[in-house]
């Protein structure tokens, strides 16, 4: 008797259970996977940026969505030199498609930290 008491409350567990996971995962796989938050495709963008040169990023100093994904400008130390304000930085442009994965990148321009935006 107490056996059929214990398998009878454990089979009405465990139809809910089931058609609750099975919903859920379900729908989990329906939906796509979100597109990443430009915070994240900056941080990607920089990151590919170094394995690809080598050189550690300064910083994201601009960032706009295109047709195809988004278009990063990070700038990069070049060349450190003593003192900091003579350090070659490197501004580059990184493409990447919509998830963050980089799809070209180029430098756009090379200057001094010191100077400014007129030289």
């Amino acid at each position: 008797m107490t056996t059929a008491k214990k398998t009878t409350r454990s089979s009405k567990k465990a139809p809910s259970k089931k058609s609750a996971r099975s919903g859920s995962s379900t729908g989990a796989r329906a939906q796509a996977r979100p597109d990443p938050t430009p915070v994240r495709v900056a941080g990607q963008a920089a990151d590919q940026l170094l394995v690809l040169t080598g050189r550690e990023s300064e910083g994201v100093t601009g960032m706009e969505r295109t047709e195809d994904g988004w278009a990063v400008q990070i700038e990069v130390l070049e060349l450190r030199r003593v003192p900091t304000t003579t350090d070659v930085l490197g501004l580059y442009e990184v493409h990447t498609d919509r998830r963050g994965e980089l799809q070209s990148y180029r430098r756009l321009r090379r200057y001094t930290r010191g100077a400014s935006d007129d030289e």
